[in-house]
């Protein structure tokens, strides 16, 4: 009998059911061919269900998220909701209280995929960032005073313990001896000047390296001079390891040096839970309904889904059919509207690769 996968669908907000849908059908021909079956249930959580109802996800939604084998989403955001409001009460929240502790962020550039470094090919291209998703500056510890006076003042404090940053810094040692590539380690923080927190994850990551991990070399880049080589020498890469903020900044970088937001996938993950994948990409709302948004970055999200869940070989067909897509020549451009096909169309050509 095939394995059945629970999945809980969140189209969202614009374009993102569009997306989603097109990731649902490739993956609709994988899993015929590897002979395991998933069962989508479907939730409008998002802005059009806030807008009506003031709510964003309720605790009850959580629950139900438990009882998942993962979340398939498509985009959060729209300008009729305050910034902020959406991102906070549904993407956040879910991180947040399904411990989804790491965010795993996949930077390939592919074939016939134009990036903005000049004389870049694929093969110099081809990293992983792994950025802690549940600590830091983004738990909102802080506050205000004197709110809308001249003297105001405001304060967020970045906080980390030292299981939090373990547990990363394990996931990242694992994930760079899996690949087995350049087996190099990079954190990437500021621990000149953010002394406290920068030297907690400075020593975490030699001591775990110098202890489990003699195989793999450490490598060290305060965050200023990553978006540097990032530019200037990308084939320099191999995982990076860091925390949240930075993580948040360096992802959107590496985005477009891999061809834009078009084709970046990304997964919040819970090693021991339930776990969200997702386009990198806005709702973009301004393109919904129209059939011109580019979907690869949720087909490509939807095989990260299928590779944690342990339908590895039906990941990699879903990155090799992207891979023989583009290929053809027949997608133009990854930007919206220049693509040279629809939505839909793209979504076909990749699925006529699983076939």
């Amino acid at each position: 009998m095939a394995k059945t996968y629970n999945i809980a669908q969140v189209g969202g907000d614009g374009t993102g059911p569009e997306v989603l849908a097109e990731g649902i059908k490739v993956i609709g021909e994988v899993q015929k061919k590897y002979g395991f079956k998933l069962n989508y249930t479907k939730y409008d959580f998002g802005a059009e269900r806030y807008l009506k109802t003031g709510e964003t996800l309720p605790d009850s939604a959580i629950e139900e998220f438990r009882k998942q084998d993962a979340i398939y989403l498509g985009a959060i955001g729209h300008p009729d909701v305050k910034p902020g409001i959406l991102e906070l009460g549904i993407l956040l929240k879910a991180r947040f209280k399904l411990d989804q502790y790491i965010n795993l962020r996949p930077v390939k550039l592919f074939p016939n995929v134009e990036t903005p470094l000049k004389d870049k090919k694929p093969e110099d291209i081809d990293f992983v960032v792994i950025r802690e998703n549940s600590g830091g500056i983004y738990t909102g510890i802080g506050g205000a005073t004197m709110v809308g006076t001249q003297n105001e003042i405001a304060t967020q404090v970045m906080t980390y313990s030292r299981p939090i940053v373990d547990r990363c810094m394990k996931y990242a040692y694992d994930l760079t001896r899996k690949r087995n590539k350049k087996k190099m380690l990079t954190l990437v923080h500021k621990s000149n000047v953010l002394t406290h927190c920068g030297d907690l994850w400075v020593r975490a990551h030699k001591e775990m390296g110098d202890r489990d991990y003699k195989d793999i070399k450490q490598d060290y880049n305060h965050v200023d001079a990553t978006t540097m080589w990032f530019v200037k020498q990308p084939e320099y890469y191999d995982v990076i390891v860091t925390e949240n903020l930075f993580g948040d900044i360096i992802t959107d970088l590496a985005a477009i040096i891999q061809g834009g937001l078009g084709v970046a996938a990304g997964g919040n993950l819970n090693p021991e839970g339930v776990s969200m994948f997702e386009p990198m990409g806005g709702s973009a709302p301004k393109y919904t309904g129209k059939n011109v948004i580019n979907p690869i970055a949720a087909i490509m999200a939807g095989g990260m889904m299928l590779d944690s869940l342990g339908e590895e070989k039906a990941g990699q067909a879903v990155e090799k059919a992207v891979v023989a897509a583009l290929t053809t020549g027949k997608i133009k451009s990854m930007a919206a509207g220049r693509m040279g096909m629809g939505t839909r169309e793209v979504g076909d050509l990749i699925t006529s690769f699983i076939k």
